[in-house]
């Protein structure tokens, strides 16, 4: 009841936020499913340069479009009914933690919590994007696995299995919950038993998707988002030790009760240890001396050119110490337990800091999200550590970290919505001060921009393929096209115009190094400090 009402009252009062980031692509898939359901991805859109098919352009398989297509049905395609649907998976999520923390700590209410009061979970969770409802999946079919095997219940592997292709199907990470859970299942019983068909199920469904797709498509949508990964590490240029270093800062920065409960799981001589080396790491990130890459690589100068320099660097220090911290958990869990459990949690942390950081296409926080509960059951199992070994830690003190990861969550679920508000509300006033006006309307920029442009009748520029005119008018967001300035690429008379931030914290921001969903420019996830104003500018054409 308790995990319930916080996460409801932690999300509700975001249900009324516009859609942003890749929430336009979601929600376009789901309105093309709800005409044709057998064909999701059966359209085409400009999302960057020019027109393109859906196939082509989304990475995600499309369950949660269609979850959201079936609610649409009932409630409509408003943001707060589709919000209020989403909220759904997130509770799952949530109570899907603290049941399955019971299963390796006697303080499950306390790895709950430290999963919901992330930034993690509760930013993802104000978005109708995939992530939240993989998450849930995953969970209960581990679940369902662990109680089927305790069991010895044929029925909840069969249920797991189903959940895994569940997860699979609306994001492909899901697909991760195969090899963890074969060789969790090997540690534990020791030898390969005919629960071994039961993962066989989820794999086929993958096989036979793929199949599928090639055949609608022309080509299968797994090895189409496989080899747009590896062209888009390739392009970025980047080192692995600036992945590793970029990824503990995502890790610590989206992991938060991790940071803020160190001082009750480690020691004083561990803590000052990994703040030196993190410290030490973002010296050498911000003076350049490690190869970030082409976009993470002027993230220094950018802040150093907006004299963010001192804030960038002492969030990023504080949070690769934090992403320290989330390894060091399940290492040292691993090392002092030996058995199947820990193994079970060290390869579920691991294992999603190395995809993050060595093989996704970009270091984002939604890619981090899958590792949060498993972290927050080791937090637990940390303390429960301590109190069998007589050395019990004060009550109140986990609250107040708790509580003090919540509120800074919160504070950033709130600017990252404040966000998504301001282009929605950008796009309407462009749409009052341009209405009057005989020539065509068109628009550079895409994720919630997009959306709202287009729900009022602009038209996407096509960079290949222009057929704009003189006297057209041009809206270009300065702050949503490239993290440089983009003030003199389309010459012509202009009306400018800002939209204010008032809340003093960002999660997409080149100025403070900042990309919760892109690493493109970032080195955090996130970033605490004075938000520059969104700049957007409306152009008339010239020849």
């Amino acid at each position: 009841m308790w995990l319930a009402a916080a996460t409801l009252a932690c999300l509700a009062p975001f249900s009324g936020r516009a859609f942003s980031t890749d929430d336009t692509l979601f929600v376009w898939a789901a309105q093309n499913i709800s005409q044709h359901p057998l064909d999701p991805y059966g359209f085409t859109l400009n999302w960057e340069f020019t027109t393109v098919r859906m196939s082509e352009v989304t990475q995600n398989p499309p369950l949660a479009s269609y979850y959201m297509a079936v609610w649409a049905k009932f409630v409509g395609w408003s943001e707060r009914a589709l919000h209020l649907a989403f909220l759904l998976p997130t509770l799952a999520c949530v109570l899907g933690t603290y049941r399955l923390a019971r299963r390796f700590t006697r303080y499950p209410l306390v790895a709950a919590f430290a999963a919901l009061l992330t930034p993690a979970l509760l930013v993802s969770a104000c978005s109708t994007m995939c992530d939240p409802l993989m998450l849930a999946l995953w969970i209960w079919a581990a679940i369902f696995w662990i109680e089927g095997l305790e069991g010895s219940r044929p029925s909840l592997l069969a249920a797991s299995a189903i959940l895994i292709a569940a997860s699979e199907l609306t994001k492909y990470f899901g697909a991760a919950l195969i090899p963890l859970l074969f060789v969790y299942t090997l540690a534990r019983n020791r030898r390969i038993g005919s629960w071994v068909w039961y993962l066989l199920i989820p794999a086929a469904v993958l096989a036979g998707y793929e199949f599928a797709t090639a055949k609608i498509y022309g080509h299968g949508l797994i090895t189409t988002a496989m080899r747009f990964s590896r062209l888009r590490r390739l392009w970025t240029h980047s080192s692995k030790g600036a992945r590793a270093l970029v990824g503990l800062s995502y890790t610590g920065g989206c992991a938060l009760p991790a940071l803020f409960l160190a001082p009750l799981v480690w020691s004083r001589k561990q803590i000052a240890a990994a703040l030196v080396a993190a410290g030490a790491a973002a010296a050498l990130m911000m003076r350049g001396a490690v190869r970030l890459g082409v976009g993470a690589g002027s993230a220094a100068e950018v802040a150093a050119r907006n004299q963010s320099w001192a804030i960038v660097s002492t969030q990023l220090a504080l949070f690769i110490a934090g992403g320290i911290a989330c390894l060091a958990l399940a290492i040292a869990d691993y090392r002092r337990r030996r058995g199947a459990d820990s193994l079970f949690l060290l390869l579920w942390v691991v294992g999603t800091f190395w995809f993050t950081a060595f093989l996704n296409w970009t270091m984002n926080a939604r890619s981090i999200l899958p590792l949060v509960p498993a972290v927050g059951i080791l937090l637990a199992r940390r303390l429960e550590y301590f109190a069998e070994a007589r050395m019990p830690r004060s009550k109140v003190w986990v609250v107040a970290a708790l509580a003090l990861s919540g509120a800074l969550s919160w504070w950033l679920a709130r600017a990252d919505s404040e966000a998504a508000n301001a282009a929605r509300t950008a796009a309407y006033t462009i749409h009052r001060r341009t209405e009057a006006n005989a020539g065509a309307l068109w628009f550079a920029g895409h994720s919630g921009f997009q959306y709202y442009m287009q729900l009022l009748g602009a038209r996407p520029y096509d960079w290949w393929h222009q057929q704009s005119r003189p006297g057209d008018l041009l809206a270009v967001p300065y702050s949503k096209v490239w993290p440089n300035d983009v003030q003199h690429q389309f010459p012509g008379p202009r009306e400018e115009f800002e939209i204010p931030m008032h809340t003093p914290a960002t999660t997409n921001s080149p100025e403070l190094s900042a990309g919760f969903y892109f690493s493109y420019w970032s080195v955090l996830p996130y970033a605490f400090g004075p938000v520059p104003a969104d700049k957007y500018a409306i152009v008339r054409l010239g020849r």
